[in-house]
């Protein structure tokens, strides 16, 4: 598909520095761009090839002052990255497969409910009294147990399984290999050393607009209840314990773990590899760093936190540059001690 400066900009509400017929056709990265490309600067980082680029078309800042003159046509937003997501998911949405009906072979049971303009791929599995709303896209080997719901024009990508009894919202991504609903890891120490497993009798909610990695675990709560809230996009390799509760347009990241019954409130933003302990909770707006451990509850509003056990950011990074130079300082210490001691050993024989 084919674009102009013109379209883009009317699109965007951008404005047009340039030839407004230049035209485009090509997504790429300011560093990779050829002519008939369309990219965009956000990160002052990669200013440099604002100069020798050869895309065609770029989205900058309204604020950006050139260092120098440069033939490219720019469009000027207030969001350059905000723009250009905006394009892309516009563009997606002209390209995406318009596909609807029922592949063969498909198992849907005689008492689900399937609406209008869905898709079901081949060996898909849609169990008893499910509700599959219109719009709804299902592809091949996805399994729908008992009593699930799925919302208006959702779309559940190869082999996602939602367990019985589970609520997926409108507008809702799912990527390959998810598990919802799976058991809740409860099991009562017994007296003989051995387990016995507690049954997970609730179920998972999943809001509208929420978009869910691939292979990301979310598990079924013990009663009530897991909830992923309106908005919520959570990563890749995620796991969600049960009776969790995760606060509206929150960002968690890639392997991020958050044990059962935790608490986090809206616009969270969770960095790689967190570990969040079971029984507390999160005010809305915490930010954590990657790799930190989050032990306590965290009453503070849209506090930055950093480290294991995760304490506030700034302090975090001065601990580290401290705990950096404790090789140098040990030393320090040591030739202090021995000078001490050179001393002391002085005026002992005085």
């Amino acid at each position: 598909m084919e674009f102009s400066a013109q379209q883009i900009a009317a699109l965007i509400g951008g404005k047009i520095e340039g030839k407004s017929n230049e035209t485009v056709t090509n997504f790429s990265k300011i560093e990779e761009a050829k002519k008939g490309d369309l990219a965009f600067l956000a990160n002052l980082k990669y200013e440099e090839f604002l100069y020798t680029t050869e895309a065609s078309i770029i989205i900058i800042s309204e604020d950006l002052i050139l260092k120098k003159a440069v033939g490219t046509t720019f469009i000027r937003v207030k969001d350059p990255y905000a723009s250009f997501a905006s394009l892309m998911q516009y563009y997606q949405q002209m390209a995406a497969e318009n596909i609807v009906g029922i592949q063969e072979p498909a198992y849907i049971d005689k008492t689900a409910k399937i609406g209008e303009n869905v898709f079901v791929g081949a060996f898909a599995f849609i169990g008893e009294h499910a509700i599959i709303e219109d719009g709804a896209k299902i592809y091949p080997q996805v399994f729908i147990g008992k009593n699930v719901t799925i919302g208006k024009k959702s779309v559940l990508h190869p082999g996602v399984k939602i367990y019985h009894d589970c609520i997926i919202g409108n507008d809702v991504i799912i990527h390959a290999g998810t598990v919802i609903g799976s058991d809740g890891f409860g099991f009562a120490p017994q007296a003989d050393g051995s387990y016995k497993k507690v049954p997970q009798m609730g179920n998972v909610v999943i809001e509208n607009n929420v978009e869910i990695g691939a292979n990301t675990c979310i598990d079924r709560a013990t009663m009530g209840s897991t909830i992923v809230r309106s908005g919520t996009k959570l990563d890749n390799l995620l796991q969600v314990a049960h009776n969790v509760e995760i606060g509206e347009d929150s960002v968690i990241a890639a392997q991020t773990g958050i044990s059962g019954s935790t608490k986090i409130g809206k616009r969270a933003m969770i960095g790689g590899q967190v570990g969040i302990i079971g029984h507390i909770s999160i005010a809305e707006g915490v930010k954590v760093g990657a790799q930190s451990g989050i032990t306590n509850n965290v009453s503070e509003k849209n506090i930055a936190l950093n480290g294991t056990p995760a304490f506030d950011h700034l302090s975090s990074l001065k601990s580290l540059s401290i705990f950096r130079k404790l090789p140098a300082l040990s030393k320090k210490v040591d030739e202090l001690e021995a000078a001490i001691k050179k001393l002391t050993a002085v005026k002992s024989k005085d």
